[in-house]
């Protein structure tokens, strides 16, 4: 099937009953773009909306046409869950298996299978390869990096030797959410991790390719990076 819609991922051991998360039902709501013909892989979108905005749809379809399967869960499915707060520890852990299960189920190679996060969601990709071995990650406007947003997510500093996956990290200079000399100092800590890495640093907030502006080259380049960085680990 190609074309967009919406699905569900059953949560791992969700056929047993699981009292750390009586809400979750046993299953992830998520919205799926998939290309046309075979896919070369998959991506899994980690967004802090409960509704997927235009521009971010724009960006799944773009990556479905580049021959990506995109699966796009619901973090804030369980009825405690409060969009913005970020979902991390092993909540984000499940969600992000029940997402790998689903494309592995329908023929997706694991080691060709990546992570794409925005703003808190950006740490939690980040956070995902550093606990999964997957093929890619990348993080935009990445927070949480010289200190933890919550008690469930180490600063990225921290984590950074524990990256299993290439990671490439996208961060506007003005954004006061992700300091520059915070940016330096995970840029020096991914690169002494066993993965590539690359931090990319643009000016004023012209980094968000989620959200481009008129004629703006900067997010322009930031999605070819985005498109690039997962066209070259993701084999």
């Amino acid at each position: 099937m190609s074309g967009t819609y919406d699905d569900i991922a059953p949560l791992r051991g969700s056929d047993q009953e699981d009292e750390r998360r009586p809400t979750a039902r046993g299953q992830v709501p998520i919205t799926v773009v998939e290309p046309e013909g075979n896919a070369r892989g998959g991506i899994v979108v980690l967004h802090e909306s409960r509704q997927t905005t235009g521009a971010l749809r724009d960006l799944m379809n773009a990556l479905a046409v580049e021959g990506w399967t995109v699966v796009a869960p619901d973090l804030f499915h369980r009825l405690d869950g409060e969009p913005g707060a970020g979902v991390f520890g092993d909540e984000l852990f499940d969600d992000f298996d029940a997402c790998f299960d689903w494309l592995t189920r329908r023929g997706v190679f694991p080691d060709t299978i990546g992570v794409l996060g925005f703003d808190s969601a950006g740490t939690a990709a980040f956070l995902v390869a550093t606990n999964r071995p997957i093929g890619a990650a990348v993080s935009v406007a990445a927070r949480g990096i010289v200190e933890p947003l919550t008690e469930q997510a180490d600063a990225l500093v921290r984590a950074a030797p524990k990256l299993q996956a290439p990671w490439l990290g996208l961060f506007g200079e003005d954004d006061p959410a992700t300091p520059p000399a915070d940016v330096e100092q995970l840029r020096d800590a991914t690169a002494r991790a066993d993965v590539a890495s690359l931090v990319v640093t643009y000016p004023g907030l012209h980094h968000r390719a989620d959200s481009p502006g008129d004629d703006d080259t900067d997010a322009a380049d930031s999605q070819t990076r985005i498109f690039d960085w997962f066209d070259s680990n993701l084999r």
